[in-house]
């Protein structure tokens, strides 16, 4: 029998989830950044800048970015780690990681990227000091399995940081799901021609685990001191987690 899931609000085989989501980062790549400043007013930067902080990343440290898309994290994990560091740049999706090598390399950063799957890491054991994903683990087909991989990857006393969109502060639920389900598609569709992916991209955040969900997943994937903070009214939220 095969297995379901969904993507979006709609029911479809797991297999079937993998290629639908293929065609909408396959979409959007080109477009990616000047969406994401759009539709978030240029918070998302902040956001991120909030998470880079989080990591402490230090020189020499081995960084994992899963979902890296354009590089935002990675490029400031490049920074931080140095030439004695070691920072990689991965994404499911080709033409995401594409635009991310270029961005990277455009600005003199020459660090690793791979084409993989974040529920098959191809890394040993005990190997980074940090992994990250942003605005990726919503888009898995199977999150505990991703949690776990990201775990098992990390050494004794790494972090995970999991940033991505969340429950929204009640009094703000109307507004945001007009903005969503209004304003979003239209967006997408006068700036990437593609309006149907960002309908896509409103419901997987409703369909997202909350941030107390999301904080019990990465607690039962064996991860400690697992906390969260939101940002933006619970707009989006970090996750973190020590591997002890």
């Amino acid at each position: 029998m095969t297995n379901t899931t969904h993507f979006g609000y709609k029911t479809v085989n797991e297999d079937e989830k993998v290629k639908e989501v293929a065609k909408v980062f396959h979409s959007v790549a080109a477009k990616y950044d000047v969406m994401n400043d759009l539709m978030s007013g240029g918070l998302h930067r902040l956001w991120k800048t909030f998470t880079i902080a989080n990591a402490g990343v230090r020189p020499g440290f081995k960084v994992l970015d899963i979902a890296g898309g354009t590089g935002d994290l990675a490029k400031a994990f490049a920074k931080q780690a140095g030439p004695t560091g070691e920072v990689w740049l991965t994404d499911i999706n080709e033409s995401m990681l594409r635009v991310g090598r270029d961005r990277l390399l455009n600005r003199g950063l020459v660090t690793p990227t791979l084409l993989c799957d974040a529920e098959k890491l191809p890394f040993p054991d005990n190997y980074f000091d940090r992994v990250s994903v942003a605005f990726g683990l919503r888009n898995m087909t199977h999150k505990d399995v991703a949690l776990s991989e990201m775990r098992r990857v990390l050494k004794p006393g790494g972090k995970l940081l999991v940033l991505e969109f969340s429950k929204v502060a009640e009094p703000l639920q109307k507004p945001y799901d007009l903005y969503s389900f209004s304003v979003l598609p239209w967006l997408g569709q006068r700036i990437a021609g593609d309006a149907d992916s960002y309908r896509y991209l409103a419901e997987s955040i409703r369909m997202h685990p909350d941030q107390e969900t999301l904080k019990t997943m990465m607690q039962a994937a064996g991860l400690e001191r697992v906390q969260y903070y939101n940002l933006t009214a619970g707009v989006a939220a970090l996750h973190t987690g020590i591997k002890l």
